[in-house]
C-alpha cells in the first residue's frame, strides 16, 4: 500500500497497532498524539481537542505529503461513573476529546484529500460497540462516541463517492483503556461476558482498519463495522 496515511493516537493501544500496521504494508505514515511519539516515523504532537493545534498539524501534512489518502483516527479518552456524581467538567473533557476531537481531525484530514471515485482516499473513525447498545455509568463516553457514528454517516453522504467514510467500532480490547485506573473491575469482568469470552486484540483491530482501507474496503461507506467478539450482532 502506498498511501500517506495519518494515524492519531497512535503513541499506544489501538493507535500504535494501526500505525505499525499500515507502516508494514508498505505505506507512509504518520503518527500523531498528545505528545509526539517516539519512532522513525514522522512524529507530531497534538491535542485534537485544540483546532488551531489539528490546523498546524494539518498544515504540516500539506508541507510533508501534499496530501493525504487515510485517516485513522484513534484518539479517545473513557470515563467511567455514575450520572449523578459525575461533574460537568468530566462530561465536557470526554466529549472535547472524544467528539469535538472527532470533528476537527476530520475535517481537517477532509480538507486534505482529493476526492477521486476509481482510488477513493479512506477516512476511519474508532468509535466503539457501547456506541450501538449503551452502557450505565459511562454516559458521555456513549454519548461522544455515538456521535461520532453521526458524523461518520453524515460525511459519508457529503463525500460520496470520491471520498470513504466508515467507522470501526471495537469490543473489548486489552489495551490501557480497559485498565484500573479508567474501569472498575466488575466492568472488566462485564465485557468479557461476550461469546468469544475474550478481549480482542490491537492489531486485530487494525486489521479491520487494513481491510477498510485497501481494496476489499471499496463498497463500504458509512458503516459501523463491528470487531466485537460478537458484543453486538446488528
Amino acid at each position: 500500500m502506498s498511501a500517506r496515511v495519518l494515524v492519531t493516537g497512535a503513541a499506544r493501544g489501538i493507535g500504535a497497532a494501526c500505525a505499525q500496521a499500515f507502516a508494514a504494508s508498505g505505506a507512509r505514515v504518520a503518527r500523531a498524539d498528545l505528545s509526539a511519539p517516539a519512532g522513525k516515523d514522522p512524529a507530531f504532537a497534538c491535542d485534537v481537542s485544540d483546532a488551531a493545534a489539528v490546523a498546524r498539524l494539518a498544515g504540516d501534512l500539506r508541507g510533508l505529503w501534499g496530501g493525504l489518502d487515510v485517516l485513522v483516527h484513534c484518539a479517545g479518552i473513557i470515563h467511567e461513573a455514575p450520572l449523578l456524581q459525575t461533574p460537568i467538567a468530566d462530561f465536557d473533557r470526554v466529549i472535547a476529546v472524544n467528539l469535538r476531537g472527532s470533528f476537527l481531525v476530520g475535517q481537517a484530514a477532509l480538507g486534505l484529500m482529493t476526492p477521486d471515485a476509481d482510488r477513493p482516499p479512506r477516512v476511519l473513525m474508532i468509535a466503539s460497540d457501547m456506541a450501538h447498545y449503551g452502557r450505565e455509568t459511562f454516559s458521555p463516553y456513549v454519548a461522544s462516541k455515538h456521535g461520532v457514528l453521526g458524523l461518520v454517516r453524515s460525511w459519508a453522504r457529503e463525500f460520496a463517492p470520491g471520498i470513504l467514510v466508515n467507522a470501526i467500532c471495537p469490543g473489548p480490547i486489552d489495551t490501557d483503556m480497559l485498565g484500573a485506573a479508567n474501569m472498575s473491575a466488575e466492568w472488566r469482568a462485564r465485557e468479557l461476558a461476550i461469546p468469544l469470552a475474550r478481549f480482542g486484540q490491537p492489531a486485530e483491530i487494525a486489521a479491520t482498519a487494513l481491510f477498510l482501507a485497501g481494496d476489499g474496503g471499496r463498497y463500504f461507506t458509512g458503516q459501523a463495522i463491528g470487531p466485537n467478539g460478537g458484543s453486538v450482532m446488528p
